[in-house]
């Protein structure tokens, strides 16, 4: 069982910091921080002032609601634009002192969660290329919050770097919008991405990973690297009791799909639980049944789609679902394309 499926159960929140160019964005087209907490069901003063942190599932649903009042399709890219030092916490510091850009992803991927649990990179080297992809906890069809992510690094890597950094081969899992809007993508990047792919990936030269960072202070980062090393340990305990309930819920899951549809009742039975109290054991750890379910579904199908004896039908029914129909819709909403795409394109 994949582990990044339960990433957003650890604490499954946004630090403060990295909420905030989400507001000045918002603010800078005519959005307050009042009217986004009505939009969003939020008790007055939950963005302002500044909270130590926000839940994560609160952060995406803002960054969809923010860019309806603004009218910007393009919301994400400038919420990004907007990302500064301080909004990664101390792990923005920890970057500041490494000696390039290959501790710099090193560190990313080892401290990006002090910012925030929206999801996690890897990086791989093949050669003399590098890809670097950002696995999201939540839907392909967040365009906003995809968008941020990369918009960002793209910020902070040229601010780090001291000048503008080549574009790198940009692959999104969202359709990219309305054409006509690519101009902005092309703007913020350097070159247009290639959008409705598999996974969000930044491939670029491998040789960008020895270039140095410069004024960095690298006599500071065992310092730093100690502090971070702290704030994850404090973080493990509730982190762990999070994925553990997560982590049997989905279990449950998957073997009550093979028998049929899926319950909440029926799952809280198996873990010999109220459905009240499984379904507020998920929300202590930042997630929904409905969420849990999606991720096996999802996991699953993907599974099931590399296997060329099971026809759209019977996945559909192995996942419990009564239609065809509903199981496109569902995958579409997941991925960003239907099933049958998916298939041919990981052939």
């Amino acid at each position: 069982m994949p582990a990044e499926l339960f990433d957003h159960a650890k604490l499954a929140r946004v630090a403060g910091s990295y909420l905030q160019p989400m507001l000045e964005a918002a603010a800078a087209r005519g959005v307050t921080a009042r009217a986004l907490e009505q939009a969003a069901g939020l008790p007055g003063g939950t963005l302002e002032p500044l909270p130590e942190a926000l839940p994560a599932a609160a952060y995406v649903k803002l960054l969809d609601i923010a860019a309806r009042l603004a009218g910007d399709p393009h919301f994400g890219l400038h919420v990004g634009e907007r990302v500064k030092l301080g909004t990664y916490t101390v792990y923005g510091l920890v970057l500041l002192s490494c000696r390039d850009f290959g501790q710099a992803f090193e560190q990313t991927m080892r401290y990006e969660q002090l910012a925030h649990d929206l999801g996690r990179s890897t990086l791989q080297v093949h050669g003399a290329l590098a890809d670097y992809t950002w696995h999201s906890n939540y839907p392909a069809h967040h365009r906003h919050l995809a968008d941020s992510v990369f918009a960002g690094i793209r910020v902070f890597g040229n601010w780090l770097a001291g000048t503008t950094l080549p574009p790198a081969e940009l692959s999104l899992m969202h359709d990219g919008g309305d054409a006509a809007g690519h101009a902005e993508y092309m703007r913020v990047f350097g070159a247009l991405p290639r959008f409705n792919a598999m996974s969000n990936v930044a491939q670029f030269e491998a040789s960008l990973l020895s270039w140095p960072v410069p004024n960095a202070d690298v006599s500071l980062y065992p310092v730093l690297q100690q502090h971070a090393e702290q704030l994850l340990k404090q973080r493990a305990g509730p982190a762990t009791a999070a994925a553990g309930i997560v982590a049997q819920v989905h279990e449950a899951i998957v073997h009550r799909l093979s028998q049929g549809q899926v319950r909440v009742a029926s799952v809280a039975e198996d873990l010999g639980l109220a459905p009240r109290t499984l379904q507020r054991k998920l929300a202590d750890a930042g997630a929904s049944f409905q969420q849990v379910l999606d991720d096996a579904r999802f996991a699953l199908a993907r599974d099931y789609l590399r296997q060329p004896g099971l026809s759209l039908v019977d996945i559909a029914f192995l996942l419990g679902y009564q239609e065809q129909s509903a199981f496109t819709h569902a995958f579409r909403e997941w991925s960003g394309m239907n099933p049958g795409a998916w298939r041919a394109a990981g052939r």
